[in-house]
């Protein structure tokens, strides 16, 4: 999953996390707050489905320990484009362990951008925080 930090692959990161964000506004639009991550994630995935952006969902994330891969359960919630991390949350505030979480996830794979999305806000972009590596 290692990208090289290219400013192509940056720009391409940016435009992605842009369309991101508008089908998970779009998403916000019309369910709203208060349901759980799992209906936000499934309703995002159709949504980046039919603007036709490329994703995997659930996607596991082992750990290299001394040389060794270990898996301990950990996975992203969504890769865009192998450029992108999103992490969904349903709760009443971003803390900071979520941003840490996603930090470590963009470590961990080498990949530069990240969204955490918290879907439990009145208006969307009040729940969207934009992480990079490095």
């Amino acid at each position: 999953m290692n990208h090289k930090d290219t400013k192509d692959t940056k720009t391409l990161a940016d435009r992605v996390s842009r369309e991101v964000i508008g089908a998970a506004i779009e998403v916000h639009k019309t369910l709203g707050p208060g349901l759980l991550e799992s209906a936000y994630e499934a309703c995002l995935c159709y949504e980046l489905q039919l603007r036709g952006i490329a994703f995997e969902r659930q996607v596991p994330l082992p750990i290299v320990y001394k040389g060794v891969r270990l898996d301990c359960g950990y996975r992203l919630d969504l890769l865009v484009e192998n450029l992108l991390i999103i992490e969904l949350k349903a709760v009443e505030q971003i803390e900071p362990i979520h941003d840490a979480q996603l930090l470590t996830y963009l470590r961990l794979t080498g990949i530069w951008l990240g969204l955490l999305i918290n879907f439990n806000v009145p208006v969307l972009r009040q729940g969207i925080k934009r992480l990079v590596n490095g």
